[in-house]
């Protein structure tokens, strides 16, 4: 193993990990009032992008990185739609 693949694989690991506490917290707690819903969708179809990125050039740590966090991003970004639907279907206050 290169140098650079090392310092790949370390990348993915890290950013990949760093998302885990955010993920599990909107997961248990279900509370995404502080999380753009925009920015969620673009985070996604990055996180995505950068996965079929992994497989155009066959880099395994980048495919096993990003599928891992598309799969909890979507979770997320699950959760804030239908948060986003139930606000807009109440009258205001």
């Amino acid at each position: 193993m290169s140098l650079s693949e090392f310092t790949g694989d370390v990348a993915a690991c890290l950013t990949t990990l760093s998302f885990f506490p955010q993920a599990i917290r909107v997961i248990r707690t279900r509370d995404t009032r502080a999380i753009s819903l925009v920015m969620y969708l673009l985070f996604t179809t990055g996180v995505a992008l950068w996965g079929v990125f992994g497989i155009m050039t066959m880099q395994w740590s980048i495919i096993v990185a990003n599928a891992i966090t598309v799969i909890l991003a979507a979770m997320i970004l699950g959760i804030k739609i239908r948060d986003v639907a139930a606000q807009r279907g109440k009258p205001p206050a």
